[in-house]
């Protein structure tokens, strides 16, 4: 039996969202975006119409419920949308209905329908509109205390918008984050398509997500995703909104800074490798993302450091203990350096700023030491999250990346932790320096476990770090159960000689 026409997408064209849509909302239907307070359902409506005006050359009308057209000309201007243009333009009508809605007034019949489609229809009919948003059915509602009274006049709105033909989005007041749709529970019966978005408090902190309950009949991407709202781009999805493959894998190699390292991996990095250096604080993890630094500035490559661990001037300090002057590198014009702790921003935030940071920069190389650092902040699916997008973002532009991170929390040096796990297995090179006790000293270790497309030795090799920088030793033999133990404590290494255990 034949199968049915696909139903006709319309991308939104907001940051990463028609990802999750797999092409945008279903045509010429009604799509209910519910959400509590400050979750961005305003937003999500004027950028819908927004983005078709600039994107596809769809004019949209836009009826608002509660803030006046003033204000949201004035709320979204930083976004560099020029509503007062587009509607001199005739490309943007505002039906306004705020005037005389409130909590108090009346109850049935006092609201005219009949008066506001008609107003919708001459605005959609003026400007050869394909969009029309909503916002917001709530201050309207409030209005009308039977249930079936909601239903019935909801049905009117979307009945009216379908024959209209146009994509239309209506957003909705609910009442908690994870009760309920709405706060009246019949919208998402009456509507076709229904998307939840969420502002939910986690650690302190706020962290949207969107999730598409319901398209009727279409397929969509299914659970939570994370979103952002960013002052210039506005709502951004993460990590979707990244997650385009590029379709080039590189097979130049560049070199670590250190060249046992490079002996080690098999004759250094791939060009677009993403490299993962784990292990104890003092390892010597920012020391070997430092060399790695500094041998792409020598090769005149700009070089991009994103520390969450300290300031640009501890960073400096350190640096020079190892005869390392970043500082000059900073003032060559090859280097530059972000920094700022995970408190002060989401990850979604973080990711943005350092997105930013790449595409106006546009380094080589990049360091961020320490994806630890963010654990403090965020969530294992945050983390997880942030990650996938930033590889997302690097592997599309060649950016060879050097990641560390250590023991502090969830990222375990021994594969003990899933993030970890996770995070590694997206990596290309996977490389653990870790502490190892012999004759009543304690000595660091090196170990590559994992090089993709690239034979690599898989000895374990004693380090000294001394003034001159990290030197790779001989493979250490007598090693019994070396990625053994308990997490936080150091290896034990026997001092005689002896056949390595099952």
């Amino acid at each position: 039996m034949a199968g049915s026409n696909p139903i006709e997408r319309i991308p939104t064209g907001i940051n990463g969202f028609d990802h999750v849509a797999l092409g945008g909302l279903p045509a010429h239907r009604s799509t209910l975006v519910s959400g509590t307070t400050g979750s961005g359902k305003t937003l999500f409506a004027v950028e819908f119409l927004s983005r078709g005006i600039t994107h596809f050359g769809e004019p949209g009308v836009f009826v608002t419920f509660e803030e006046t057209a003033t204000d949201i000309r004035r709320n979204v201007a930083s976004l560099g949308f020029p509503i007062g243009q587009w509607e001199g333009e005739h490309r943007w009508a505002f039906v306004d209905a705020s005037a005389g809605i409130g909590e108090e007034a009346p109850a049935v019949g006092a609201f005219d329908f009949g008066a506001l489609l008609a107003r919708i229809q001459h605005a959609v009919r003026q400007t050869g509109a394909q969009r029309v948003s909503l916002d917001s059915l709530g201050a309207i509602f409030t209005r009308f205390a039977d249930f079936s009274t909601v239903r019935h006049e909801l049905f009117q709105i979307a009945s009216t918008l379908e024959d209209l033909g146009v994509t239309s989005v209506l957003t909705a007041e609910r009442p908690e984050e994870y009760d309920g749709v709405t706060r009246y529970g019949v919208e998402q019966f009456v509507l076709d398509n229904v998307i939840l978005l969420r502002n939910v408090l986690q650690r302190g902190r706020r962290s949207r997500t969107v999730e598409i309950v319901k398209f009727r009949g279409a397929p969509h991407r299914t659970g939570e995703w994370l979103f952002t709202i960013d002052p210039q781009d506005g709502i951004v999805v993460v990590p979707v909104a990244f997650l385009t493959p590029s379709g080039h894998a590189s097979l130049e190699r560049v070199t670590s800074g250190n060249g046992k390292l490079d002996e080690m991996c098999g004759g250094g990095f791939y060009r677009d490798a993403i490299i993962l250096i784990s292990g104890p604080s003092g390892t010597g993890k920012t020391l070997t993302s430092l060399r790695f630094v500094s041998a792409g500035l020598a090769a005149g490559e700009r070089c991009l450091i994103c520390t969450f661990d300290e300031t640009q001037e501890q960073l400096f300090r350190n640096a020079a203990g190892w005869g390392l002057d970043l500082k000059a590198m900073r003032d060559s014009g090859l280097l530059r350096v972000v920094s700022g702790y995970p408190e002060e921003a989401s990850p979604e935030d973080h990711f943005l700023r350092l997105r930013r940071a790449i595409e106006e920069f546009a380094p080589s190389r990049l360091v961020i030491d320490t994806l630890s650092a963010l654990e403090r902040v965020v969530s294992p699916r945050s983390l997880f999250d942030f990650v996938i997008a930033l590889m997302a973002v690097l592997r599309q532009k060649e950016i060879t990346t050097v990641l560390t991170a250590s023991p502090t929390g969830r990222l375990m040096p021994a594969g003990t932790s899933t993030v970890t796990g996770e995070i590694a297995g997206l990596a290309d090179v996977w490389i653990l320096l870790e502490y190892m006790e012999r004759v009543g000293e304690i000595r660091r270790a090196i170990t590559v476990l994992q090089s993709r497309a690239s034979a690599h030795d898989q000895s374990v090799r004693e380090v000294t770090i001394d003034e001159a920088g990290m030197r790779i030793g001989d493979p250490l033999r007598g090693i019994s159960h070396v990625l053994r133990g308990t997490v936080g404590t150091a290896r034990l290494w026997p001092d005689t000689e002896e056949t390595e255990g099952p």
